[in-house]
């Protein structure tokens, strides 16, 4: 006989326990789950024909060839290629396209994207992510944390303990009273020049500078033509440069560097920006510990602007680009980091994965005490 699957052991719904029905299944059982073998990443499938010929190239491809050296597949879903069957209480059975997955085979990543034209899916990307979550898979970054990186201002909250100071950061929505320009109550304290960006955008897009709360006014009534919210920061001054840090397993893993444009003040690779691999220096290195500790995930970025004299905590990336390295025509730096992000992915799956067993068990022995 085959031990508890975790198939089983998913959250009932109403008390948040374990079920235990149906709890011991044989090899031949269909619903019988095995080791992790694929990454299913969900995103919106809204790119151009020249952008996703783009990802393919530098990523896509790039993921499917590391994923399978380490044993597994990846594989890219927009939302709806998932369908959830819940008419059996307790037993969920979840399809990627039309094949069946478990949790045991199975892990989805689902970062939240809300470029503009993918606004319209940021509802069923996220409202999938939860269903997933209830439906006992695991997310290496839940649908919280997901939340929490997607917003520019609510990173900084959650990791306002940083040891690298967080951008002084405002948030204002766009709808159809900004005429009234009500927000400007908050930026009684914001220094000019300033930065006016989206706040859940990502790649750079949208950023510009605002030399005055009139610029401010200005670009607040082009955002409110898509609901676009945006936060507002200081300036940190001409070539200040963006630092990714990659952290694996609570680790600091490697570092992207990005310098700006001459008179840009974005360092962005969309934005003209060039990249290049660099040491970590020992200040965010020490950083990480607090950030992992708030965020105990596998794999995250954390984005660090320097402007010449100090670095400030500027973002979170939850599924931070992993820049290819264009010097060198392996790429070897960037299958490095995609091989131990991936590692770790597997290997906290296979833990919960362990401690979920543990937890069913341990439910299965109170029950069988009861009963005698």
């Amino acid at each position: 006989m085959k031990p508890v699957s975790a198939q089983d052991e998913r959250p009932d719904s109403a008390s948040g326990t374990p079920s235990t029905a149906n709890a011991v299944l044989t090899p031949d059982d269909p619903e019988a789950g095995g080791p992790l073998r694929r990454m299913c990443w969900i995103f919106p499938d809204r790119e151009s024909t020249r952008t996703g010929a783009m990802w393919k190239h530098y990523f896509w491809d790039l993921y499917a060839e590391v994923a399978k050296e380490c044993g597994m597949s990846w594989t890219r879903h927009s939302p709806d290629a998932v369908t959830v069957d819940g008419t059996v209480r307790g037993r969920p059975r979840v399809y990627v396209d039309d094949e069946l997955v478990t949790p045991e085979d199975t892990l989805f990543v689902t970062a939240l994207y809300s470029l503009p034209y993918q606004s319209m899916d940021v509802f069923n990307q996220y409202a999938l992510y939860a269903v997933l979550e209830q439906a006992g898979f695991y997310l290496p970054f839940p649908p919280q944390v997901s939340l929490i990186g997607n917003d520019k201002l609510a990173t900084l909250l959650h990791l306002d303990g940083s040891p690298v100071p967080p951008i002084p950061s405002i948030r204002i929505g766009t709808g159809r009273d900004v005429g009234k320009h009500l927000y400007e109550v908050a930026l009684a304290n914001m220094t000019y020049p300033a930065i006016v960006k989206p706040a859940g955008w990502c790649g750079g897009g949208g950023i510009n500078l605002a030399r005055s709360a009139e610029d401010i006014r200005g670009l607040a009534s082009l955002a409110q033509g898509g609901d676009t919210t945006l936060v507002v920061q200081p300036y940190l001054g001409d070539g200040t440069v963006d630092h990714r840090v990659y952290v694996v397993d609570g680790k600091p893993y490697g570092l992207l560097k990005r310098t700006p444009e001459a008179g840009s003040p974005v360092a962005n690779a969309s934005r003209g920006g060039t990249m290049e691999f660099a040491p970590i220096p020992d200040e965010l290195a020490e950083a990480t510990a607090y950030f992992a500790e708030r965020l105990p995930i596998p794999f995250f970025c954390v984005d660090f602007l320097f402007d010449g004299e100090r670095y400030w905590f500027s973002e979170l990336e939850p599924d931070g680009v992993i820049a290819p390295d264009f010097d060198d025509p392996h790429r070897s730096i960037q299958r490095d980091i995609t091989r131990a992000r991936f590692a770790a992915y597997r290997d906290a799956h296979a833990k919960w994965l362990a401690n979920t067993t543990t937890t069913a068990g341990a439910v299965m022995s109170g029950a069988e005490r009861e009963t005698r």
